[in-house]
């Protein structure tokens, strides 16, 4: 009998993976379920992008293996595209990496920087991937509160108190994921600090400043954030690429280094016509995102009546294309309050434990559903009282 790896037994299948099989089978027995858990973005990329493309289809050599470093010219964009909106300027040679999607980012930075029994400081709640990659290659999850009466930041001075020894990397995310916090310079500043003085490289994972976001911040706008930190960011929420999987991953140079000698192991290149529809995308002028956010805006101001008529409370000012809600007190656990909704009403909204033991007690909503849908479920929730 040939038996799996013992890695496996360190993790589950993604919960999204598992759930939306359910949700599925219940579509295909006829259920009108409306998806509100899943953040990929429904709409289209702009129909220059598309068209560039398209035209990139007949260039010479378009279908060949690519460079592990992505063309040039994509580098250039990211390197124009940070500059333009954060201030910040990266080396288009030898700052800058361009990804297959930033969750594969996880896990070459992974690869790159820990050793089996290394320890690896993770947000709770935060995005799941952080904590099964670190698994997967053997090292330890570390998770560290976030709260909602801090804000959704950690108590650095708490966490300074323990002992940090055998911690190697902090992962971070800010617009954070999944609760649409912000941080300040000021908390960005202590972030480095705190990395600086205990030797851990901290990475920011960061596609969600440009989606109803009035303040894009990178953490590589701190002076000397370089020194210690590493952002990941991605074309799929800003400009409706997901399924495109285009990231990217800025740093200084030994470091962006470390993660090419493991991605280099592990593709061939990104094809060609994507990294020019790419550079497009990295090129659109203001008023696409002034489209995008009017879109979300009003997808969002739906979503509220949605959310206030469940009873839960929310942080209006969140940024990104969730709303991140609180049940109201006496509620069930988040997981049967969801499954209630999902078979009573046939909506899917996500649980907040996906994202960790402080997500009980919350839920997230998509954006990534038309506003007739949401104004649909509003309608299933009055007629049924």
């Amino acid at each position: 009998m040939i038996k799996t790896a013992e890695r496996l037994t360190t993790i589950e299948e993604y919960y999204f993976s598992r759930k939306l099989r359910e949700v599925r089978g219940l579509m295909a027995k006829g259920r009108p379920i409306i998806n509100m858990g899943i953040g990929s973005p429904d709409l289209s990329p702009s129909k220059e992008v598309l068209q560039t493309m398209q035209n990139a289809l007949n260039d010479q050599g378009a279908h060949q293996y690519q460079s592990y470093q992505g063309l040039p010219a994509l580098r250039l964009a990211i390197a124009d595209f940070y500059k333009e909106k954060f201030g910040v300027l990266a080396d288009p040679e030898h700052e800058i990496l361009p990804l297959m999607g930033s969750k594969e980012g996880i896990m070459h930075i992974s690869m790159a920087f820990l050793n089996p029994g290394d320890e690896v400081l993770i947000p709770n709640p935060g995005y799941p991937t952080y904590q099964a990659v670190t698994k997967l290659i053997g090292a330890v999850p570390r998770s560290y509160d976030l709260l909602e009466e801090n804000n959704w930041f950690p108590d650095l001075e708490k966490l300074a108190s323990e002992d940090l020894s055998s911690v190697k990397l902090m992962w971070v995310s800010y617009p954070h994921m999944p609760t649409g916090a912000t941080a300040s310079f000021e908390k960005l500043r202590d972030l480095i600090t705190f990395a600086k003085k205990h030797s851990i490289l901290l990475v920011n994972d960061n596609p969600y400043s440009f989606v109803l976001g009035n303040h894009p911040t990178s953490i590589l706008e701190i002076e000397g954030a370089k020194e210690v930190a590493l952002e990941l960011n991605s074309l799929s929420k800003t400009f409706n690429m997901a399924g495109w999987r285009v990231g990217m991953v800025l740093g200084k140079k030994e470091h962006i280094e470390a993660v090419l000698k493991v991605k280099s192991n592990m593709d061939s290149g990104m094809f060609y016509g994507i990294q020019k529809g790419a550079i497009a995308a990295l090129q659109s002028g203001k008023a696409w995102f002034e489209e995008l956010d009017a879109v979300y805006r009003q997808r969002r101001k739906r979503m509220f009546q949605l959310v206030t008529l469940l009873q839960c409370t929310f942080d209006p000012d969140a940024v990104g294309m969730f709303v991140w809600a609180k049940l109201p007190k006496g509620s069930k656990s988040s997981e049967e309050f969801i499954d209630e909704i999902l078979h009573t009403r046939d909506i899917f909204i996500a649980p907040g434990t996906i994202f960790g033991s402080n997500g009980e007690g919350y839920i997230r909503f998509s954006l990534c559903v038309t506003a007739e849908k949401i104004e649909e479920a509003i309608a299933r929730f009055k007629k049924q009282g």
